[in-house]
Order: C-alpha cells, then structure tokens, then sequence
C-alpha cells in the first residue's frame, strides 16, 4: 500500500503534519505532493486565506497545535504568504523529502521569509541548486506545480494536507489520528464519519 501527501509550504497545518509523515513513512511508501493550495481553492470558488485574512484565534490554535505536539514553530514574516516559489523549488530539487524538510524547516521552524525567489537562495544552494533563480523560474517547474494541482482537485482533493492511500483522502486538522485508525483497521473497514471535512487553513 502505497500513500501520497498533498501539502502546501504556505499551509502551517502541512508543516504541523510533516512529523506524523515520518511515522507513516516508517510504515509505507509515502511520495510528497507539492500542491498550490491557493489555485486548488480558487478552483471551487473558495475564498484563500490571503483574501481571507487569519483571525488572532486561529493564529493561537496553531502556535498551541505545535506547542502540544513538541514542534518548533515560528510563523514566517508577512504569513499568509504566496508559496509558489518555495513549492516551485521543491520541485526543481526532485521533489524529495529532503527537500520537503529543508523548506518546511526554512519557513516554519526557523520563521524565515519565503515568498521571494531571493529568500530561498540559500535554501537551493543547500539542496545542490546553484542557479536557484532559474531553477524556480522554469518552466518545467511551473507545469509540473499545475499538473501536480489539477491532478489532485480531479481525484478529489480539497485542500492540504490531504493524505491518500488507494482511493482514500483524509484532510482537516485531526487528519493524523484518522489515518491512524484507518491502518489500524488493516487498511480497509472505514466507518462512514472517517474522512474529514475541509479546513481553510
């Protein structure tokens, strides 16, 4: 059984799921799935959460999120921020996971910028990018983060993190525990409340 994580570098519930990843991993097959959460949204005429904003109240939930679950967290300056060029760079270095964690680590451990291509200079040079401008910029990389997105919303992904295994999706804030009991019950055997109902954030 093989699992894939659609996930968004500007999402902080994606960087809070990274951890509970390692531990899938360890159990599956699990392939990372760079997606753009704000064009995934617009498609089903969903408001972003740049257009939205994010209340004081959310912004605690998350920081408390991390804190319960012993992650280090510290939002990026300018959060929401457009993501595209770190989710574009991704891509570029493979995608692998490593990358996956060196951005995410970037952005949400250590709190740094990340919607410029110049942010991430140093960021793509550590993954073995030496013109990381480019790398970003390319084409390839902007049509591969487009097929990765309308491949996803077409199976039926909603937002991220999303999480499949076979034909099942789970996303929402409490995604880690459902998975959990999905492959507690030998991959099959889902009660129908199983899958979860789309956060914005």
């Amino acid at each position: 059984m093989e699992a894939y994580w659609y996930f968004d570098f500007g999402s902080p519930l994606s960087y809070l799921q990274l951890a509970k990843v390692r531990e899938w991993r360890a159990r599956m097959p699990v392939t990372p799935v760079p997606i753009a959460l704000r064009a995934l949204l617009k498609s089903q005429g969903s408001q972003t959460i740049e257009g939205a904003g994010i209340s004081e109240s959310a912004t605690r939930l998350i920081k408390w999120r991390a804190k319960t679950a012993g992650v280090s967290l510290e939002f990026p300056p300018g959060y929401p921020f457009n993501s595209a060029a770190a989710l574009r760079l991704c891509i570029a270095a493979g995608p692998s996971w490593n990358a996956v964690e060196v951005i995410f680590g970037h952005l949400w451990r250590d709190g740094r910028a990340g919607s410029m291509t110049t942010d991430l200079v140093d960021v793509g040079h550590a993954l073995g990018i030496a013109n990381v401008e480019a790398a970003i910029k390319s084409a390839e990389a902007g049509n591969q983060l487009r097929l990765n997105t309308e491949a996803a919303l077409a199976i039926g992904v909603r937002n991220a993190p999303c999480v499949r295994i076979g034909s099942e999706l789970f996303w929402g804030s409490d995604t880690a525990e459902r998975v959990d009991e999905w492959l507690a019950r030998g991959h099959g055997a889902q009660s129908p409340d199983l899958q979860l109902r789309v956060g914005w954030y």
